[in-house]
């Protein structure tokens, strides 16, 4: 049974992000599906009150922390995680591991000139035959059994998904059966607009400091403002309260 720990209502598992790789080799080694979810201090703090996002984070089998902030948060409450493992690094992983196997993939998210760039980098990086279809991330509710059919009829062995939270949560909680020929489904989140080369991620200093969300923020500050600063400092009382209750 993989290890697990459980913090502020969710399920976080206890693994790195070797283990991790390890996980989905075998579920496509055996052909079954895992259900990949990530948590950061935002989605942690969302989901206390969006009784829908926590039934979609919590029903994936496997739930990495993303965010550094949940790693100090675990072992500030006496269960410690290994390490984080961002969502953003496993993907980078899976399609280094898809090309090294033979795997294919399929990329469903962000806009269509940011997943259709993406999908030439990955072509001239690897082998065109990594790519078993692509489609961007705005649809309407109704076109989205066709957009599940084609992912499955792709033959992909992985699925990435990259929209905003809560829509790909609940999107591949709501598809999951309809997907059980992917072995590999997962939600990225802006992954596509970094490895396309339309934003940039933090340094690895900032990333080690637990200040990615800053990098980000003071490339959108009007639009991330809330999302961060409001919502880490709800994430440190959440944390504090969790702490000295009882």
């Amino acid at each position: 049974m993989t290890p697990k720990i459980s913090l502020l209502k969710t399920n976080i598992h206890n693994l790195s992000l070797q283990d991790t790789l390890a996980l989905v080799e075998q579920a496509i080694a055996e052909n079954k599906q895992l259900h990949h979810m990530v948590v950061n201090a935002g989605k942690l703090v969302t989901l206390q009150k969006d009784g829908k996002l926590r039934e979609s984070v919590n029903s994936a089998d496997i739930i990495n922390a993303d965010g550094q902030a949940v790693v100090w948060a675990s072992k500030f409450l006496g269960v410690p995680l290994k390490e984080r493992v961002a969502g953003i690094d496993l993907m980078a992983s899976l399609v280094e591991l898809a090309n090294k196997k033979n795997y294919k993939i399929y990329l469903l998210g962000a806009k269509e000139e940011i997943v259709s760039k993406l999908v030439n980098i990955y072509k001239e990086k690897y082998n065109p035959s990594i790519i078993a279809g692509y489609r961007n991330g705005y649809f309407s509710e109704e076109e989205e059994c066709d957009i599940v059919n084609d992912i499955v009829n792709s033959g992909a062995q992985m699925l990435f998904v990259a929209m905003t939270s809560p829509k790909k949560e609940n999107f591949l909680h709501k598809h999951k059966t309809s997907l059980s020929k992917v072995n590999f489904i997962m939600g990225v989140g802006g992954s596509f607009d970094v490895f396309a080369g339309k934003t940039k991620r933090a340094p690895l200093w900032m990333q080690k400091m637990g200040l990615e969300w800053f990098y980000r923020f003071l490339q959108e500050p009007k639009r991330m403002w809330k999302r961060y600063l409001v919502g880490n400092t709800k994430f440190l009382f959440l944390v504090l309260k969790e702490k000295f209750k009882k």
